[in-house]
C-alpha cells in the first residue's frame, strides 16, 4: 500500500490545486488527505481510488509471478 500512497501524495504536491480543493473534488474528508501526506495513517481502498480518479491517476493491480500455494501441471 505504501507504493500507491507514495503515488497520492507525489500527484498532490506536483498538482497545481490546493490539498483543500483536491479533498472537496475527490469526495475525501480533508483530514484524511492531510494523514495521508503527513504520513499518519493508511487509507481506505475506497479513498485511494477517488483521489486517484481525481488526480488522474490509473490504479493496477497485477501478478508477481507464481503465487503461494499454486500448483503446476505434473506435481
Amino acid at each position: 500500500m505504501a507504493k500507491l500512497t507514495n503515488a497520492i501524495r507525489a500527484a498532490v504536491k506536483a498538482s497545481d490545486q490546493t490539498p483543500y480543493a483536491i479533498a472537496k473534488g475527490a469526495n475525501v474528508a480533508r483530514s484524511q488527505l492531510s494523514r495521508l501526506l503527513s504520513g499518519e495513517s493508511g487509507m481506505t481502498v475506497d479513498t485511494i481510488e477517488r483521489l486517484a480518479d481525481y488526480l488522474g491517476l490509473r490504479i493496477t493491480i497485477e501478478p508477481k509471478g507464481r503465487t503461494k500455494g499454486k500448483t503446476t501441471k505434473g506435481r
